[in-house]
């Protein structure tokens, strides 16, 4: 039978054996049939909110935080239909930050993409870079007590609009919502302390998990030191087509959001499999190995111990090469290393938090990458090169037995699957 794995901008279909493979996708949910109608009826009929327009005076300095290329979010469409409805607000007035997190600042040519030429040449859009200290302020510690630091931009606002997409989230439960001040605008110092390894380890750190999630609750309330935000978040399906907006108080609509994703995307199986192909959503979700990590660790939630994870993920710009999981990861000799490192007190390492969660996967399965990226690449990351699909589907499984399994993520984690 023939799958079509999502891939880079398209897909990779791949042969799997019949009778012998259980493909785990999303359930199907239609587009909206007018996603920009949809979009401002939501603005105008918020959840626990009043309407957006009425709320915001012209005189405002109004903060809209959009997310960064590594997220799927329909950007090119969601801001400008925002920024129109918000027409009676001088343009000078509003800033356009970029809720980059960690990651690196994306180019102009990369911000006119996604958010359109007229957007950027029209109105401020900055990227927030989470060690430039004279952006930042503190709200606070951390539950460790670690300086809480946000962008400057976010909390000088007299109205901030946080927009983004929500997905089920492989360590802070589901993405959208308070994500998108913390981590997206935060401090560098910040962000390690939130994503340490012990937050990471707990076990509620995990999938569709929020409440009682050490991760997101210490997101929730970080984000709510910045004062009262308005949130815009949409659900996709696989098509990239709007299928939800959800728009109102940062907290109320995004677990109205998150609730409707849990239902098309958390997918009960009966039983671990002996191998699991995955990939990671495709473009531009599989951009790097860091992101390909969320493709794994949906795997890993259903493949047998002992058994091998497969994943598809493009990676055209690398690990990326020189970041610093990249670093970490070329610093240690194997996967126990890294986990044994983060043990030691007092330990810190930018993106940690990918290296530990792939390190705890390899201690359950064998993990292959078929990507673009070059073999020795692969390998120094302690992951071992494919370039077959179909053959090492094959291979392992015969190392199985004839009773072993397959199952097949065509869209990666924007399916969750999980054991009964």
């Amino acid at each position: 039978m023939r799958v079509n794995l999502a891939y880079g901008t398209g897909h990779l279909p791949v042969e799997m054996p019949e009778g012998r493979t259980t493909v785990i996708e999303p359930s199907h949910t239609p587009g909206l049939p007018d996603e920009k109608a949809a979009l401002i009826e939501a603005l105008r009929q918020p959840i626990s909110a009043p309407p957006l327009r009425d709320s915001i005076r012209s005189t405002d300095r109004v903060c809209v935080v959009f997310t960064d290329l590594t997220r799927a979010t329909p950007n090119e469409r969601i801001i400008p239909w925002l920024l129109d409805h918000l027409d009676h607000v001088p343009r000078e007035q509003i800033t356009l930050l970029n809720s980059t997190g960690t990651h690196r600042p994306n180019t102009r040519a990369e911000l006119e993409r996604m958010l359109t030429p007229e957007v950027v040449s029209s109105y401020r859009v900055i990227n927030h870079e989470c060690e430039r200290e004279e952006d930042l302020a503190q709200v606070g510690e951390t539950r460790d007590g670690t300086p809480a630091l946000i962008n400057r931009h976010v909390l000088d606002a007299d109205v901030r609009i946080i927009t983004g997409f929500i997905e089920p989230h492989f360590f802070a439960g589901f993405s959208g919502g308070p994500k998108g001040i913390m981590p997206g605008c935060a401090g560098l110092k910040t962000v390690l302390s939130n994503h340490g390894a012990r937050n990471i380890g707990d076990p509620k750190s995990t999938f569709g998990v929020t409440i009682g999630n050490p991760i997101w609750e210490e997101m929730r309330d970080i984000a709510l030191r910045a004062g009262p935000s308005f949130l815009l978040n949409v659900t996709l399906n696989e098509q990239r087509q709007i299928t939800g907006v959800f728009a109102g108080d940062l907290l109320a609509a995004h677990k109205v959001g998150f609730e409707f994703v849990r239902k098309s995307a958390m997918q009960r199986i009966k039983a671990p499999f002996e191998v699991v192909v995955t990939t990671n959503s495709g473009y531009p979700l599989d951009l790097n190995l860091y992101q390909g990590v969320k493709g794994m660790s949906a795997a890993a939630r259903i493949v047998q111990e002992g058994g091998t994870i497969i994943l598809a993920c493009e990676c055209c710009e690398g690990v990326p090469a020189g970041s610093p999981l990249d670093k970490f990861l070329r610093s240690a000799s194997s996967p126990e290393e890294i986990l044994s490192m983060l043990a030691t007190p007092g330990f810190v390492r930018p993106e940690q938090w990918q290296a530990q969660i792939q390190s705890l996967i390899q201690r359950k399965a064998k993990v292959l990458v078929y990507s673009s990226l070059p073999e020795d690449i692969i390998r120094t990351a302690h992951l071992d090169p494919c370039k077959d699909i179909a053959a090492a589907v094959t291979e392992k499984l015969s190392e199985h037995g004839p009773e072993a399994r397959v199952a097949v993520l065509p869209q990666g984690p924007l399916t969750i699957p999980y054991l009964a």
